[in-house]
């Protein structure tokens, strides 16, 4: 059974926000303020994990990125190939996907850590991803709740999370993770988002149903967190 370390261990990703974070969040149009309310708990529930913990302290292997990034791949390339339509026809103009495109920094990342033994195929992973195409069909809506979750996470404490991972792996000799690093300065990025995010003509409803899965897509991660927990031995 995957647990939770202790906050006395390792303090959580949210707790290292600096001044510049605090800033944006007050400028965070009203969709994003609801979003970012909805998902608190759920976002600290994540954080506690015990990959997410060993990873902030230094103490993940190098099986559980391989094994992260193998896992993060598919529901990437489905993202990046029905987002941009699905983004699109809810009226999300300006949506950066070109910038935030995270799939082919997967793929040169799964190349480089083949080196890493194979891990156990992810049922997690698979589950998201039957999840995902679901929605890019019936709830478009829906499928970019998870748009910004994944995207908002990279952006934000996905930066700490990169820091770590890259010690980790360049103090055994292997190439550090592109996954997290983007060409845009991130502060700028994180606003284009945000703005597309603001610009979806949703009806009250599918407003409502955005932030319910907003929450679903932190279940899912938390799905996959667990699993990377259980490759620490």
């Amino acid at each position: 059974m995957t647990t939770a370390i202790p906050d006395a261990i390792s303090g959580a990703i949210s707790d290292h926000a600096g001044p510049a974070d605090v800033l944006a969040r007050k400028g965070f149009g009203p969709r994003v303020r609801r979003l970012h309310g909805r998902i608190g708990a759920a976002h600290h529930q994540a954080e506690g994990m015990s990959f997410s913990r060993s990873l902030l302290a230094g103490q993940a292997n190098p099986r559980q990125l391989a094994a992260l990034v193998r896992a993060l791949a598919p529901a990437y390339d489905l993202i990046e190939t029905q987002g941009p339509l699905l983004s699109a026809a809810l009226g999300a103009e300006g949506f950066p996907w070109a910038d935030l495109a995270r799939s082919q920094a997967l793929r040169e990342d799964i190349a480089r850590l083949a080196v890493v033994p194979a891990t156990p195929a992810s049922a997690a992973a698979d589950i998201w991803l039957e999840h995902l195409q679901r929605l890019a069909k019936q709830a478009p809506h829906r499928f970019m709740a998870h748009v910004y979750v994944r995207y908002g996470g990279d952006l934000s404490g996905g930066q700490q999370l990169a820091e770590q991972a890259n010690a980790i792996l360049r103090g055994l000799g292997l190439p550090p993770l592109q996954f997290w690093e983007f060409q845009r300065p991130i502060p700028r990025l994180k606003q284009v988002l945000h703005d597309a995010i603001e610009r979806m003509d949703l009806s009250e409803d599918e407003e409502q149903e955005l932030l319910e899965e907003a929450v679903v897509a932190f279940h899912d991660t938390q799905r996959l967190l667990a699993e990377l927990g259980d490759l620490a031995a």
